[in-house]
């Protein structure tokens, strides 16, 4: 799924707080569906601690990872805002903790700050550029174009180099940029064997900028 970065771009602090007023707290286990594609609901989550990964599948029944979302960041909120189905499935990737915000108090509380509701069109539009760029590799370019996009993506520079702080197995990124895990280990093989990137403590080490 970050920058721009690879995850969505996160709600400040005072953003949070304004909405725990009218939300409620609960806490969820690993790989527990939130929210599952197509379901009708009212209700905006925010995501306090944990991860969670909103997800696809395809006639085959693959996983597609659409993005990974974290602390800070929210989802939901297209269903509060039109009434429509939800868009896509949303799992936690390990325990994590959310506030659930009801529609009509997400309204009122959009209705009566314009801050707030101007900074969740910036998040929108964010978010939505994001999509486009992963629409736009996903059309034009290989796998290893794919993959180097999805690092550079994930990254945060550090002098000249660039850091991944989170470690993806070959599987999450095959499943992000539509491939197989094979293609992508060989992908990643290829660009250490060429000095591109390194592997330290766990950190994926970007040396030049691969896109």
């Amino acid at each position: 799924m970050p920058t721009e970065t690879a995850q969505f771009s996160r709600l400040d602090d005072a953003t949070i707080r304004f909405f725990e007023k009218a939300a409620a707290r609960k806490k969820f286990p690993k790989n527990t569906i939130l929210l599952s594609k197509g379901d009708k609901s009212d209700s905006i989550y925010i995501l306090c601690s944990g991860k969670a990964k909103a997800i696809a599948r395809d006639e085959q029944g693959k996983e597609i990872v659409l993005d990974v979302i974290g602390p800070g960041e929210y989802f939901g909120e297209m269903a509060a805002l039109d009434g429509g189905p939800r868009s896509a499935t949303i799992v936690t990737k390990e325990p994590t903790e959310v506030l659930i915000i009801s529609k009509d108090d997400f309204q009122n509380s959009l209705s009566s700050n314009p801050d707030l509701m101007f900074n969740l069109v910036r998040v929108l539009l964010e978010r939505l550029r994001k999509a486009d760029e992963k629409i736009e590799s996903l059309a034009l370019m290989n796998v290893y174009g794919r993959v180097a996009s999805f690092l550079m993506q994930s990254a945060e520079p550090q002098g000249a180099k660039w850091v991944i702080r989170e470690s993806f197995t070959h599987q999450e990124i095959a499943d992000m940029v539509g491939s197989s895990r094979e293609t992508v280990s060989r992908t990643m093989r290829e660009l250490q064997d060429a000095g591109d990137i390194s592997i330290e403590k766990k950190q994926t080490i970007i040396h030049k900028k691969l896109v």
